[in-house]
């Protein structure tokens, strides 16, 4: 049986980048611990499964040290003196189908004659968060109020989302790589991205985090796209960001969904802190670390206060995490995985020829042509 002299450190690199550990690969590769040694080299095909299992271009395979691949995209991801690990497939491969996305859908918008979208690139960070995140509300028609009156954090997230797209920003929510639910995507590698553009902006969210930190994350990445400011970000309420920019987009993301003004209003001094906090977060269907944060830029509790339910409340978030199934119809569906406005537009084009099936299968995840027409009748395209 024929061998192949794959590249041992770009085989332990493609195995660390796909999270595998050995104990895994050697019951798919028996003789993977010989592979790392080098007493031993795959066959032909064992590498070109090992490259599909780990989403890797076989050709790497050849090269005597592991490619560099950075991130197409600003990364805004920096936790204090912590190095950024190398991105995953994952994160790379999400990114990539995205900008596909956004190329497809700038072209159709040229074609179309769309208007450019004004707030794209309208704000810098040398503005006041209150008065850009006013200006947010009035592009996106929101109103704390009106977010009070809703049930669930869930129906918020999707109120929030259906205003973006309707303002023209495309957002994609889901917690795998394109359709592939064995590809799931880290909540603790980023939490979401913008990829700005004033004909085909789009946000995408990890939709492996909860629903009102994927609140947060959209009013931040929001932000990004005022800003006119691509990038991936690790939002974490709460924290300080140690870049300005990052920093900015967060206080213009707090201040949208949570007004200074309101929570003035609102806040009820005499409350145990962790009531409160949880009353409030239910108030305006935001995370309690959102509220928590609030009531410390309010000046209601001091720095200390601050971080020491700060550690408490994250501790229990997680724990809630892990016990949380997850999933849903919403996020299952094809428009949230794909943005609404974007599945609509590359269905029509398809239906009229002007786009190939198979390029809208590849950029929707679809298969089969029964999905595709399904697909198209629930989105209302076609009757």
């Amino acid at each position: 049986m024929n061998t192949v002299p794959a590249s041992i450190p770009v085989i332990q690199w493609a195995a660390q980048r796909a999270g595998l550990d050995g104990a895994a690969l050697t019951k798919h590769y028996p003789k993977w611990p010989l592979w790392l040694s080098g007493e031993a080299q795959p066959t032909l095909r064992q590498l070109e499964d090992f490259a599909n299992r780990t989403h890797t271009a076989i050709g790497y395979f050849f090269l005597p040290q592991p490619p560099s691949l950075p991130l197409p995209i600003p990364d805004f991801r920096t936790l204090h003196d912590e190095v950024i690990s190398e991105p995953s497939s994952n994160l790379l491969d999400t990114i990539y189908l995205c900008q596909q996305r956004q190329d497809w859908f700038r072209d159709h918008a040229r074609l179309h004659g769309f208007p450019k979208l004004p707030f794209v690139g309208s704000a810098t960070i040398q503005e006041t968060p209150e008065s850009v995140a006013q200006q947010m509300r009035e592009t996106l028609a929101l109103a704390a109020e009106g977010r009070q009156r809703l049930s669930t954090w869930t129906e918020a997230l999707r109120q929030l989302i259906a205003r973006a797209e309707e303002a023209g920003v495309m957002v994609m929510a889901t917690s795998v790589v394109g359709s592939n639910s064995h590809r799931k995507l880290d909540v603790g590698e980023f939490r979401g991205f913008a990829l700005a553009d004033d004909l085909a902006p789009l946000i995408f969210l990890n939709g492996s985090d909860s629903k009102s930190a994927q609140m947060f994350t959209l009013a931040h990445e929001l932000a990004h796209l005022w800003l006119g400011a691509s990038g991936v970000s690790d939002v974490e309420t709460g924290r300080v960001p140690e870049q300005r920019v990052e920093r900015w987009c967060n206080q213009v993301a707090a201040e949208l969904l949570m007004p200074m003004q309101a929570l003035r209003a609102a806040h009820e001094p005499g409350m145990p802190l962790v009531q409160e906090i949880q009353r409030l977060a239910r108030l305006f269907k935001v995370s309690t670390l959102v509220a928590l944060r609030r009531l410390f830029d309010a000046g209601y509790i001091n720095q200390a206060v601050l971080w020491q339910h700060y550690r408490e409340e994250l501790d229990r978030l997680r724990t809630l995490e892990r016990k949380d199934s997850g999933g849903g119809d919403f996020y299952n569906s094809l428009g949230a995985r794909t943005s609404k406005r974007f599945a609509r537009a590359i269905v029509s084009s398809t239906l009229e020829g002007l786009t190939p099936f198979t390029d809208a299968f590849r950029m929707l995840g679809v298969r089969k042509t029964e999905t595709f027409y399904e697909a198209a009748r629930e989105l209302g395209v076609t009757a």
